[in-house]
């Protein structure tokens, strides 16, 4: 079981402290652990999920009476159980990193960025094409970058605003007895941003459907249940997202 620390003691602040000492002593631990500035380092990511949770706390003025009063168990009895991950954190104190780097934390920008889908196709060969080898050309249905607005999803010319209903940060938030609940927006569906002009090439999906010839090389050799990897031939991805991969299964008929 592991035992918390004392959240006063991780922001170094005495059981006194303003909410401006707060705020500049959670300021200094953001910038020596944010993640950007220890890529990898555990303990470095560690600290910076602690230091937030601490600073959550203390700031919120019935949390933190709840913790004077009676500790870490108070809180978990009140239904508080700290933040899921760096998503939570950046939405939270989308603000205080505005001001520290110039934006509200590289984690939830490229948690936009999705790759897009890995694709299937089966294909048969007779048995000397398996044993010799061959090469032929599929023809493949899928999406890919929309030409008009290059994946940006918006009209030429024209850019994604920020979400009135959350400010930007694509969540919601609500009282629940002494806590705050945070959900996703529903105007923008947790993006931050709404498009106002969508391309109509897209409708702004920011991708189209496309069909594509796919040149297949099958080295000598290979039996059902072989595949290739044809890497960058799957589905576009969102938000300048890698492209997925394409795999070829292989099935040999019989001689």
């Amino acid at each position: 079981m592991t035992i918390k620390r004392d959240y006063y003691e991780i922001l170094g602040v005495g059981r006194d402290a303003s909410e401006t000492e707060l705020k500049s002593a959670y300021r200094k631990q953001a910038i020596k652990y944010h993640p950007d500035k220890n890529p990898g380092n555990k303990a470095a990511e560690e600290k910076f999920k602690e230091a937030a949770e601490a600073y959550e706390v203390l700031q919120d003025p019935q949390k933190r009476q709840i913790y004077d009063q009676y500790g870490h168990q108070g809180l978990e009895g009140a239904g508080f159980s700290g933040f899921r991950g760096f998503e939570d954190i950046f939405s939270s104190f989308g603000g205080i990193f505005e001001d520290l780097f110039g934006f509200s934390g590289a984690s939830r920008s490229q948690s936009r960025t999705q790759r897009g889908s890995d694709l299937r196709y089966d294909m048969r060969l007779s048995f000397m094409e398996a044993a010799f080898g061959t090469e032929t050309e599929i023809d493949l249905e899928k999406t890919a970058t929309c030409p008009e607005c290059e994946g940006s999803a918006c009209k030429p010319g024209t850019y994604p605003e920020n979400c009135r209903h959350c400010q930007g940060t694509g969540q919601v938030s609500r009282s629940q007895g002494f806590f705050t609940v945070r959900t996703t927006c529903p105007s923008c569906r947790g993006q931050g941003q709404i498009i106002t002009n969508p391309c109509s090439e897209c409708s702004g999906a920011g991708k189209v459907l496309i069909h594509k010839k796919v040149s297949v090389k099958i080295p000598g050799g290979v039996d059902t249940g072989s595949r290739l990897r044809l890497t960058g031939e799957g589905e576009a991805g969102s938000f300048n997202g890698p492209t997925g991969d394409l795999y070829v299964f292989i099935h040999v008929e019989p001689h």
